[in-house]
């Protein structure tokens, strides 16, 4: 299979801070992630200033913070992106960041991004989808709340404004930060890459490693999962992300998934290939048996190793002649 694109969700765990974001940056190139995404927004296109927070963030921020200064804080401006783009040049890491305005997805065109990944809350967000088509880039789409037919609207309008439909690749996600495991509903990732006919892959919200990875083995093509510094830091997203120690386990786990799915051929490998002589058995002489005898079940036997005589062939044995002599154990 194709190597599986790591992007390690750096997202707005740097909480503001140039500082913490290249740290980010240094954590996700140690775990051997193929890109390292963050958040590009401006608040005042985001949220209006009245709307509440998502559950998840009123059990990890202030309740006396509004959504919107909660956002507020977590703005990255184009000074801050064009240090993050350099220090990922320098590192050996792909930039990659999700814009939520109409502003942002021009600055990040601007900075030449190559690939756009659109947020499961934009994808009925028709103007937006509209503006990002007519980019003609790659598009990771992810799909949390949405059902077929809110992904297939989202496909249609992005290829009629202008993305090629194999530059598209779709993210089966779930929005709730964690994710129980019970709604991940992994196999609806499959439904997706089959009912759309395209690459797929899986935005990952639960607490641990063991989904991602079990998406690798389901076939998933883009793996996306959140981490930080540390989960006991103050933010919305903390909680719910990887420390730098377990995304390091991630990326070799699926790496290793990536190894062992191998080849749809059934076949001796190269590594067992030695084992067939000393794991499977030959056709032996039970006991003594003389030049002339007859050969039956009372004077044959099956015993390693498997040089010899497959036990395949044992009833064409059966009734044939000794040719000579044979001593017990030596095969026929």
């Amino acid at each position: 299979m194709n190597r599986v694109y790591i992007i390690a969700e750096a997202g707005v765990n740097h909480n503001g801070s140039m500082e913490l974001a290249k740290q980010l940056v240094d954590v996700a190139v140690a775990a051997g992630a193929d890109a390292v995404k963050f958040q590009t927004f401006k608040a005042v296109n985001l949220v209006s200033r009245n709307a509440e927070k998502a559950d998840y963030q009123k059990r990890t921020t202030s309740a006396a913070e509004s959504q919107f200064d909660m956002i507020k804080k977590l703005e990255l401006d184009e000074t801050a992106h064009l240090e993050l783009i350099a220090h990922c040049q320098q590192s050996g890491i792909e930039f990659l960041s999700t814009p939520f305005d109409h502003e942002s997805i021009e600055l990040l065109y601007n900075l030449g991004l190559k690939t756009f990944k659109i947020p499961s809350g934009e994808i009925t967000n028709l103007p937006y989808l509209r503006h990002i088509g007519r980019l003609s880039k790659k598009v990771i789409l992810s799909s949390g709340m949405a059902n077929l037919g809110e992904i297939e609207a989202a496909i249609n309008t992005l290829t009629s404004a202008g993305t090629a439909r194999n530059n598209i690749n779709i993210l089966h996600a779930n929005t709730e930060y964690p994710t129980p495991m019970t709604d991940v509903n992994l196999r609806a990732m499959q439904t997706i890459g089959h009912a759309f006919n395209l690459p797929y892959g899986y935005s990952d919200h639960t607490a641990g490693i063991e989904v991602p990875i079990a998406a690798v083995a389901l076939g998933a093509s883009v793996v996306e999962k959140h981490f930080t510094l540390d989960r006991n830091m103050d933010g919305p997203d903390h909680k719910a992300s990887l420390e730098p120690d377990e995304l390091t386990m991630m990326v070799q786990s699926i790496r290793n998934v990536e190894l062992a799915l191998g080849s749809p051929i059934k076949q001796p490998s190269p590594s067992e290939a030695k084992n067939k002589a000393i794991a499977r058995k030959s056709i032996v002489a039970k006991t003594t048996i003389k030049k002339g005898e007859c050969l039956n079940e009372d004077n044959l036997a099956v015993k390693r190793p498997g040089t010899g005589i497959s036990p395949m062939r044992w009833d064409e044995l059966l009734g044939s002649v000794a040719q000579r002599d044979y001593q017990a154990d030596e095969q026929i």
